[in-house]
């Protein structure tokens, strides 16, 4: 293989740097890995918009040449970017990921809701405190008893 020898830290093997994109290569993406599609997007697509639009003489002819390489400075860029982020992420000690991570994990449980008289419009809510709450046996006959909830309609 010609060029640069490849550091530890980049996220290509050397095998596999045949097979990218000429776009890919020639801009030197370590950490960005476009695919065909946007490669052709990022360099064909940007050149046919700028020759429409100086076509349409909204620019001048210049941006033919000057959109496709400002888009291929923000697409290195964003590379660089990149590698800077995932360095930074390496220097972190696993003691402070360990922490990170316990500070991040989802709370599961459950939260007592008082109620609040206007938030359940359409119903009358009594301030007396009710006695022991008493569930009648479903077996047991009585009274007919309408049961309120969901999927009940009220």
């Amino acid at each position: 293989m010609s060029g640069p020898p490849r550091t530890a830290w980049a996220t290509l093997p050397a095998d596999e740097e045949q097979y990218r994109p000429l776009y890919a290569r020639v801009l030197g993406l370590r950490f960005v890995n476009p695919g065909g599609v946007l490669c052709f997007l990022f360099f064909e697509g940007v050149v046919a918009l700028a020759v429409l639009l100086a076509l349409a003489e909204l620019v001048s002819w210049w941006a033919v040449l000057i959109l496709p390489a400002a888009v291929a400075v923000m697409v290195k860029l964003n590379d660089v970017v990149a590698a800077v982020v995932v360095r930074s992420a390496a220097l972190v000690p696993e003691q402070e990921r360990d922490r990170f991570r316990r500070q991040m994990e989802p709370v599961v449980g459950r939260a007592r809701v008082e109620w609040v008289t206007h938030s359940v419009p359409g119903l009358v809510v009594s301030a007396e405190p009710l006695g022991p709450a008493v569930r009648p046996d479903p077996n047991e006959a009585g009274p007919a008893r309408r049961d309120i909830g969901p999927g009940t309609g009220l």
